[in-house]
């Protein structure tokens, strides 16, 4: 672990040995595999021996597995594979669903990004009624289409009436399609992915009705600890958040603090906050497996506490989902007496989306249905700001 750390202080996102790091993929991979070697060497581990070899490839899995390096020849081909009970079947098509599935794009001052719309069947654009809006950030290696069949979130939108944006992260801007949520900017409003995708809101609604009283945002694991930053850094826009597996606000600045967060749980200030965050703790739902192995569990009693602010706790229950697995239930009130902060811990689960459908990746079809439970808890939430 000593000389894992060691090699991860030296790999940084933002830096270089001879200044900014390469901006091509398999560059920059290549300068890391140098880094990697120097380390071993100087540890006394030689290239061909059988330790070196150990070491390599654990490292190379836990740098694909949070996404901070593109997995290419080099690495495993299971680098990034998901846990026992993961079900790893991407789909070859959209989700099934009756409405319309449509290709945007959105340009903005921060950049760029593509993104997929769910529009619910009946919906018009002449209609008078607002719609809600739900933001779903996939995880890493995961697609728009892959998450939604994954989630099954667009025909709850058909259910509920509500429309699901979906942005899609490049391999330009992270090798494995994870949001970057340990790169410091990338915490901050105005700036980056958050500036992007809060972007995104305002594209829909030019085309749609969207009740910007009612607009949310949900992610799994790098989704996830994006989905937190987006309620940190726009709470003026997004009235609840929805993180499954994911990691607090400020819980990483660079590649070894993430790597620290995500196997250790988060270091952060003696007031428990990362740094710049605000005093706005907006709703938030919170899902994550006792059993997961890629990002701490501890990591969701943390964003947990930073949006506790002002609730108390009124409920804790135990229950038994359909496919079979246990799971505690926490229920936080705020002063209005509507639910503020929730925390489903998934007994026995590991790095997947509880609830979720075998059609897409990282799911994990035993547990609680956290789409539904999301969407239940966003309905009840009303942002203070249009």
């Amino acid at each position: 672990m000593k000389l894992l750390e060691k090699l991860l202080g030296r790999i940084r996102p933002g830096s270089s040995h001879a200044g900014n790091p390469p901006t091509d993929g398999a560059a920059r991979n290549a300068q890391i595999a140098e880094t990697i070697d120097r380390a071993l060497n100087s540890a006394g581990l030689t290239q061909q021996g059988g330790a070196s070899g150990q070491v390599r490839a654990t490292i190379d899995q836990s740098l694909a597995r949070a996404g901070l390096v593109r997995p290419m020849e080099q690495m495993p081909s299971d680098a990034a594979a998901p846990q026992a009970r993961e079900v790893t079947t991407a789909p070859d098509a959209p989700p099934e669903a009756s409405g319309q599935w449509l290709a945007r794009s959105y340009s903005g001052d921060a950049g760029s990004l593509d993104y997929k719309l769910y529009v619910p069947s009946g919906t018009t654009l002449d209609q008078s009624t607002p719609m809600p809006l739900v933001v779903m950030l996939h995880g890493c290696t995961q697609s728009p289409d892959d998450f939604a069949a994954g989630t099954g979130m667009n025909a709850l939108a058909d259910e509920h009436g509500f429309l699901v944006a979906y942005p899609a992260q490049t391999a330009r801007a992270n090798g494995n399609k994870c949001w970057n949520w340990f790169r410091p900017g990338d915490q901050v409003q105005g700036r980056g992915e958050p500036a992007m995708i809060a972007g995104i809101v305002g594209h829909v609604a030019a085309d749609h009705r969207v009740d910007r009283k009612r607009v949310f945002v949900a992610g799994l694991s790098a989704g996830a600890a994006m989905a937190v930053i987006l309620g940190e850094t726009y709470p003026d826009v997004f009235a609840a958040v929805g993180a499954h597996s994911g990691l607090p606000f400020g819980a990483a600045s660079d590649v070894g603090s993430a790597f620290s967060a995500m196997s250790q749980g988060a270091q952060r200030n003696a007031g428990g906050r990362g740094a710049g965050a605000t005093t706005h703790a907006v709703p938030t739902i919170v899902f994550h497996g006792d059993a997961d192995r890629t990002v701490a569990a501890s990591n969701s009693e943390a964003i947990v506490r930073d949006a506790t602010a002002g609730a108390t706790q009124s409920v804790v229950q135990d229950g038994i989902a359909p496919g079979g697995r246990s799971y505690k239930q926490e229920v936080f009130e705020g002063p209005d007496g509507r639910p503020r902060v929730e925390h489903w811990t998934v007994q026995g689960a590991g790095h997947a989306w509880s609830g979720g459908s075998a059609r897409g990746t990282y799911t994990d079809p035993a547990g609680p249905d956290a789409s539904a439970e999301m969407v239940r808890f966003f309905l009840q939430q009303t942002s203070a700001a249009k």
